[in-house]
């Protein structure tokens, strides 16, 4: 991904490659997509943001869908799987023509099924999928249309999700509502996939970790793997890119501001405990960052590509 005008020299992405806690980890690029830049950055002038995240014609800056794989000798478990590409079939002609639309769907780059093909797997391989929330960019892939019916995309994987979250998808409130979709879900019920879990976990899998966050939506988890010496937080929409690294620097999309904030404020404090990487799901141009305290706030020290 080229880099956007504005990013220091400093700033350009070092390649690494992880092993944490057993797993290997692997990126696995989901599609790019389009989302409204001032929504993206809530009350940051556009004369900011836009540094670092070029917005089109239509104020909407490139946002990448990025899933992760976490590899073993026994597991290959993923966290969140984008957007999916079963719009029209999952949501009907007019609104998934419409979705593609919106979002400036790109369907030129690596899917969720070609990304998990380069790293030698097919959906069958898949053992577990724990989902941050039920948001279309994050649990789209989850489901896919086969035989004209709605399925699970990974016919041999638990599924994991917070209880509260999916209690919101099924009724979400008026502000949420475009963005829980009942065909990202339901199957997974109904094939008795679907693993509810209440509240922070340890050890929800070896070395796998979650930890609650509500400022975003209600229920979101933050996926947290971690052993002796390093960890890795796939933080999901409580920190989406790395420009929003900075605790002000909060979506016009979540529900409660202040609570994100204060949220990641203790996220990114624990950050710097030990050697952590921030895994950035929505961030075109790096996948990974390592933080650092700055003053009363938190900057971004360096940015990978993993």
């Amino acid at each position: 991904m080229t880099q956007p005008q504005g990013l220091k020299p400093m700033q350009t992405p070092q390649t690494l490659k992880l092993k944490i806690a057993g797993y290997e980890i692997c990126p696995v690029p989901t599609g790019l997509f389009g989302l409204d830049g001032g929504a993206m950055f809530g009350t940051v002038p556009k004369v900011l943001w836009q540094k670092t995240n070029p917005a089109d014609e239509m104020n909407r800056i490139q946002m990448e869908a990025r899933a992760l794989l976490l590899k073993s000798d026994k597991k290959n478990i993923l966290i969140d799987t984008g957007n999916g590409s079963d719009f029209v079939a999952k949501y009907g002609d007019k609104l998934g023509n419409k979705f593609a639309e919106m979002y400036a769907v790109d369907k030129s780059g690596p899917t969720l099924l070609s990304s998990l093909k380069s790293h030698g797997l097919n959906p069958e391989d898949i053992t577990e999928v724990l989902l941050t929330h039920l948001h279309f960019d994050h649990a789209g892939g989850a489901t896919t249309e086969k035989d004209g019916k709605i399925v699970p995309t990974f016919p041999n994987a638990i599924y994991y999700v917070q209880r509260k979250n999916l209690e919101v998808a099924q009724k979400p409130n008026l502000r949420e509502k475009a963005s829980y979709y009942q065909a990202n879900f339901q199957a997974l019920l109904d094939h008795n996939c679907l693993v509810l879990v209440d509240g922070d976990v340890t050890n929800l899998l070896p070395g796998i970790s979650v930890k609650v966050s509500n400022g975003h939506t209600q229920g979101h988890q933050v996926i947290i793997v971690e052993d002796d010496s390093q960890a890795l937080f796939y933080c999901g929409d409580v920190v989406p890119t790395s420009s929003h690294v900075r605790l002000a620097w909060v979506m016009g999309y979540d529900l409660s501001p202040m609570t994100l904030i204060e949220e990641k404020q203790k996220l990114l404090e624990r950050a710097t405990q030990k050697t952590t990487y921030l895994y950035f799901e929505h961030d075109p141009y790096c996948d990974a960052a390592v933080v650092e305290k700055n003053k009363d706030d938190f900057a971004v020290k360096e940015r990978f590509l993993l």
